[in-house]
């Protein structure tokens, strides 16, 4: 059993979103899409905050939406984002670039993120999710990330930085709410 992991935070979050998504009623094919455009989001906005992404100009923001309109899109929350999604003939996926994404790509990242780590850290953190009711969870998902996720260096310096994941701080958190 892992205990700790040095890891960026962008998979951490992207797991824990698809596990909170997963609780939450949605399939894990699902729930990875979800997960992952949760992190791209966050990613995304950090970027701007931190002055590494120039703001998407309003023009282009809202021929965005539009088009995300004409394909059917919508929002669902989760984690305090509003993720871009749509019906697919696999299920419901996130939208990535406006397009449907893949959550075998999802696998494959998470897997080459956590290594041989990575069932011991869905395991904790779906011990966290379920620890918690679906409307409980929904409410604290973020907070609880932010309890657990690694600490990094703050500012530029931070942007891409590994710190320590703490599988055992997790179960602790489960735990404590049982």
């Amino acid at each position: 059993m892992h205990h700790r992991i040095e890891i960026n935070r962008a998979p951490v979050l992207t797991l824990w979103a698809a596990v909170v998504a997963e609780r939450l009623g949605f399939d894990w094919q699902e729930a990875l899409t979800l997960g992952r455009a949760v992190a791209g989001l966050n990613a995304y906005s950090k970027g701007k905050a931190l002055g590494l992404f120039e703001p998407t100009p309003e023009a282009v923001r809202e021929k965005r939406d539009q088009l995300r309109r004409q394909k059917g899109a919508f929002s669902i929350d989760l984690l305090n984002r509003k993720v871009p999604a749509v019906h697919t003939e696999a299920g419901i996926r996130a939208l990535q670039k406006d397009q449907p994404t893949n959550p075998a790509s999802v696998m494959d990242y998470l897997k080459r993120a956590f290594g041989a780590a990575f069932d011991d850290a869905r395991n904790a953190m779906a011990l966290l999710a379920g620890a918690h009711e679906p409307q409980e969870l929904a409410a604290a998902g973020y907070r609880l990330y932010e309890e657990f996720r690694p600490v990094i260096p703050a500012g530029v310096r931070g942007w891409g930085a590994k710190g320590c994941l703490d599988l055992d701080q997790i179960r602790a958190m489960a735990r404590e709410v049982r």
